[in-house]
């Protein structure tokens, strides 16, 4: 492994049963794993689409808080929105946690399993020292 490189977690990362890690750092550079309505052991919380959203979004907090790290220092996110009728509340409940100067986003709809109604993507940097 290059010595740039490591895999951050903390008790609270979100667990997942595919192979796959949380987040890579490499550097000062973080990227997360796509992050959905997940509780601590990687089991799969069905919900309205705002409560699918609110949960992965926090499980992407806890994910850049063990990286050092938070949603203010996101540089891009995507976004995998199963139905496209979810859009105009998916860009209100955004704008809750992502603020201007916002970060490059892609959204991508209709390609989901049914069992999920969003997930997100980041790449973020390292807060200052």
């Amino acid at each position: 492994m290059h010595p740039l490189v490591s895999y951050p977690r903390n008790p609270d990362t979100p667990a997942s049963h595919l192979p796959f890690s949380p987040s890579v750092c490499y550097g000062d550079l973080i990227f997360i794993s796509g992050q959905a309505s997940v509780d601590a052991t990687g089991q799969i919380v069905g919900d309205t689409f705002e409560g699918e959203f609110r949960r992965s979004i926090e499980n992407v907090r806890k994910v850049l808080a063990a990286a050092g790290s938070d949603l203010a220092h996101v540089l891009q996110t995507r976004n995998y929105v199963r139905d496209a009728s979810d859009l105009p509340l998916y860009n209100q409940l955004y704008r809750e946690y992502f603020t201007e100067p916002y970060p490059a986003r892609t959204t991508i709809t209709n390609c989901l399993p049914p069992a999920l109604r969003y997930e997100i993507e980041v790449v973020a940097v390292k807060r200052p020292a």
